[in-house]
């Protein structure tokens, strides 16, 4: 380990001794300085994060800046971190949480601001030390974070090097912070997140985002269009949670056309050279274009010449859809598309509306997130059923509520977990319980929970198949 990134881990251990003395208040205090100093500035935090990246849209990322502070703080209010957490009097066990100790998180250019925020909240309410190490595009963003983060820490007498982030970033300080810590999160790119998990140490990571929207026959296209469109539009695509693709009844093809219009989206015709053009320009050999990663949709549609092959694009256009000439890899369309671009899939039926999802999910996203409008709860059930996802978003908006939001009972967070599918450890949001350690307490119980036989199968109701 060189010198630079030693000095890093020998700051981070030496805060996070002191650390390991908080009471739960001291905790919540830190927790809270945290994310009043992202929500208090979350205007100069935007600009910043706009200018350096050239990403997304100002006023999307004052309002991220403000809500994720503000329900991320609310969401860890009153729950236990520290010391005794639970007593099970029904199984004699008594559970203690305890720190992991260094924690270093890669952050990405996507998130430069709430990513490190909601890290270092999660990190400090167990007590632990974080050291963030940004995206090379996204540096001057998160030190302007972080710097702001301390500037409270400090004034309630945290520890001074609690929260530190790398000031000469390079793949090397990263590979060595990340080997050199107790526990990793890595949120970005699949590239960071398999170094991450080559590390040698327990890792958290994420997977890649293609959210499949489902619109049952039951659903109200005028309520539901609206909302699928915010979810694309929202800071120009970069939400790893954001809707891809519409799955909409073949029969309502005409209705859905018409209210995405009425909603500012322009939809391209079925095929020809317009469509080509634009899939051209999206995706080039190694992927999506990373020149149109968060850019409006009217500068998405220019770059691809579509305003010179005779389709005139609004300056008022939020979202351009089309169809796609099917799902998985039958057409690149099916893949994530982090600019606002919307794929479109009539269907017949509704098995098969859950299967073009899983198709698109298997070409790519497959563990992240999908979402359906609908009000049968079969349909839901059979979508929950069949789709290789850790997040089914029902009657929402999947780009403001699949990291959980105060309508529904996800845990709030920045970072996504998709479980194996997605190559990540877990299958739920991060959060502060994924931070600490636990130690059980286990009393002999007075009498044995288990029978002394191994019983006949007319005990478990019959024949085994």
């Amino acid at each position: 380990m060189s010198d630079y990134i030693q000095s890093y881990i020998e700051r981070a251990r030496a805060a996070q001794a002191e650390s390991e003395r908080w009471t739960q208040e001291d905790a919540d205090r830190a927790v809270e300085a945290i994310a009043r100093a992202v929500y208090e500035n979350a205007e100069e935090l935007a600009r910043l994060a706009v200018d350096e990246t050239g990403m997304g849209v100002y006023e999307d990322k004052v309002a991220k800046n403000r809500n994720k502070a503000r329900l991320i703080l609310a969401d860890l209010e009153g729950k236990p971190s520290v010391g005794v957490i639970a007593r099970r009097s029904e199984t004699g066990v008594t559970e203690i949480a305890k720190p992991v100790g260094v924690v270093a998180a890669i952050t990405p250019v996507t998130n430069p601001i709430v990513t490190p925020m909601s890290n270092a909240m999660f990190a400090l309410k167990g007590r632990n030390a974080i050291v963030v190490t940004p995206h090379h595009g996204a540096v001057r963003s998160s030190a302007r974070t972080v710097e702001l983060m301390n500037r409270n820490l400090q004034a309630i007498g945290a520890p001074t090097h609690i929260v530190q982030i790398i000031a000469e970033h390079s793949r090397e300080n990263t590979r060595e912070l990340i080997s050199s810590a107790d526990v990793v999160i890595a949120t970005g790119g699949m590239g960071m997140v398999k170094a991450a998990y080559s590390s040698g140490k327990p890792a958290l990571g994420v997977g890649t985002g293609n959210v499949q929207c489902i619109v049952d026959r039951d659903a109200d296209i005028d309520a539901v269009i609206p909302m699928i469109v915010a979810g694309r539009v929202f800071d120009n695509g970069i939400i790893c949670s954001a809707e891809q693709s519409i799955v909409f009844p073949a029969e309502k093809e005409d209705e859905v056309i018409k209210t995405l219009a009425r909603n500012g989206v322009v939809t391209l015709p079925r095929k020809g050279a317009l469509v080509s053009a634009l899939r051209d320009a999206l995706f080039t050999g190694d992927g999506m274009n990373r020149r149109l990663v968060g850019q409006s949709a009217r500068t998405v549609a220019e770059a691809a010449g579509i305003p010179d092959l005779g389709l005139a694009i609004p300056e008022d256009t939020k979202v351009v859809a089309l169809f796609a000439d099917g799902p998985g890899a039958a057409d690149k369309l099916s893949g994530e598309k982090m600019c606002p671009i919307l794929a479109l899939y009539p269907y017949e039926t509704f098995e098969e509306a859950v299967d073009i999802a899983k198709t698109n999910l298997e070409y790519e996203g497959k563990g992240h997130s999908a979402s359906i409008h609908s009000s049968d709860e079969a349909h839901i059930e059979y979508a929950g059923l069949a789709l290789p996802v850790s997040r089914l978003l029902v009657n929402q908006t999947s780009a403001m509520n699949a990291g959980g939001s105060e309508y529904n009972g996800l845990a709030l967070t920045n970072t996504l977990g998709c479980g194996s599918w997605g190559g990540n450890s877990i299958s739920e949001n991060l959060t502060y319980k994924h931070l600490i350690n636990i130690s059980r307490i286990a009393e002999r119980l007075p009498a044995s929970r288990f029978p002394d036989s191994v019983p006949d199968a007319t005990h478990r109701g019959g024949k085994t198949r």
